[in-house]
């Protein structure tokens, strides 16, 4: 089963941008450059919608404890 989580490893902030690329099995520099180009195109909104998107996304940890 496919869930999208924020990961823990490996994180650059929140760890957002690497679960999206998880999700999406793409590189995570891909992702964090777009989430950049988004933030400074922007004027802020997808700042704001990264660090909703921080508190909405549970851990990797919470869905798959090891």
């Amino acid at each position: 089963m496919k869930r999208l989580y924020r990961i823990e490893e490996g994180k650059m902030l929140c760890g957002v941008c690497g679960g999206i690329a998880a999700y999406c099995n793409i590189d995570p520099t891909v992702i964090r450059l777009l989430a950049l180009a988004a933030g400074v195109c922007s004027a802020g909104t997808a700042l704001l919608l990264y660090f909703g998107a921080a508190v909405c996304m549970p851990k990797r940890s919470d869905i798959f404890p090891e």
